[in-house]
């Protein structure tokens, strides 16, 4: 980047909050921890989502049942779940046709604390993840540990977490969208997998999104020109 792009970077940050999912970056080395977006605290009786224009929280729908989502969950910035996300369903379950969500990579993060709302950052260890799939459509959920959490921040692998654990998340994810009387599931849970597989969804997911929406270093640049015009 040259001087004059990032003295205009410093500048607009400054100015302007950043967007929670183009504006931020993951800053992730593979073995260690990410920046995830959260939105909504298992306290929430109301899902909230990103408004993806705006970059504000917003109410998507109140929760349907009794259930409350059991951990804080949210998104990896600058991610998308798209083709190689929906590719790498496809193999790793034998079913063919399956494409990515069009959403950012979702994340639960296991942590000790109570948190009263969302619309905040965390620190937090990826240790594997859920692969789901809804109808035809990739909607993996990453499972991470809040960075230095008392309880959870010394696990490194899914599967040194209790297994109750693991087992109500799937159990929320499983019937969060599905009405008693519906039939069949709308969606299922066809894997459960550790930190390596989660780390290549991830890295996949990062791909998808410099396919879509261009690589994050270059916009300033870009900027300039339009401004230039």
């Amino acid at each position: 980047m040259s001087t004059t792009d990032a003295e205009l970077q410093e500048l607009l940050g400054t100015l302007f909050q950043a967007h929670p999912w183009h504006g931020v970056s993951a800053a992730w080395h593979e073995r260690g921890a990410l920046n995830a977006y959260i939105e909504i605290v298992p306290t929430d009786a109301v899902k909230y989502e990103l408004d993806k224009r705006s970059g504000h929280l917003k109410v998507d729908r109140p929760q349907r049942f009794s259930s409350m989502c059991p951990t804080l969950y949210g998104f990896i910035p600058q991610t998308y779940c798209g083709t190689r996300v929906g590719q790498l369903c496809s193999e790793r379950t034998g079913t063919e046709g399956i494409k990515g969500d069009g959403d950012p990579m979702d994340i639960c993060v296991l942590s000790e604390k109570a948190f009263t709302h969302g619309n905040f950052f965390v620190r937090a260890k990826p240790i594997g993840g859920l692969r789901m799939i809804d109808a035809v459509e990739a909607d993996d959920k990453i499972i991470s540990v809040l960075e230095s959490d008392v309880a959870y921040g010394h696990i490194n692998e899914l599967s040194e977490c209790p297994q109750g654990l693991v087992d109500r998340i799937k159990h929320y994810f499983l019937s969060y969208k599905q009405l008693p009387e519906e039939a069949p599931r709308r969606v299922e849970i066809t894997d459960v997998y550790g930190r390596d597989e989660a780390a290549e969804v991830i890295k996949r997911s990062f791909a998808d999104y410099r396919e879509r929406f261009g690589a994050p270093e270059d916009r300033v640049s870009e900027l300039r020109r339009l401004l230039g015009k």
